[in-house]
């Protein structure tokens, strides 16, 4: 459980994966607020602005229109106020490429999306941990 109110930052252009996280993310942790985007650019708009507002968690999709997670991950290391903020990658590849850059580039872990809710509710304990022993 999380100590006080934590804030985790979403980012995928799938409006339905978004809710089926945030749904598992909110059972396992009530307290846990998901802000969402749509893509990388909305998420670093929000972080330029809210420099004072610190996720517990950043989740980010590797495949995302205008704005990747990879490039999100690439343009988060020059944030030193989140740089000890856990990024995980998500995505539905499980490319070992796209892995090991995410990896190098400051990813906590590179998740492959779940094909059921099982697989769901696991992903979503791993994140949650993420974020509260960040907490």
């Amino acid at each position: 459980m999380c100590k006080d109110q934590a804030i985790i930052l979403l980012v995928d252009d799938d409006v339905d994966d978004q809710e089926l996280l945030t749904e598992e993310i909110n059972k396992l942790e009530p307290a846990i607020l998901v802000k969402r985007f749509n893509n990388g650019m909305q998420v670093m708009e929000y972080l330029f602005k809210k420099d004072d507002e610190i996720p517990c968690l950043i989740i980010l999709d590797y495949n995302m229109p205008i704005v990747n997670g990879l490039e999100v991950l690439q343009k988060l290391a020059h944030m030193p106020h989140l740089r000890n903020v856990p990024k995980i990658v998500w995505s539905t590849s499980n490319s070992s490429l796209y892995q090991n850059k995410c990896l190098q580039t400051g990813a906590l872990k590179y998740i492959v999306k779940a094909n059921d809710l099982g697989g769901l509710k696991k992903i979503a304990t791993e994140m949650v941990e993420a974020c509260c022993g960040a907490n």
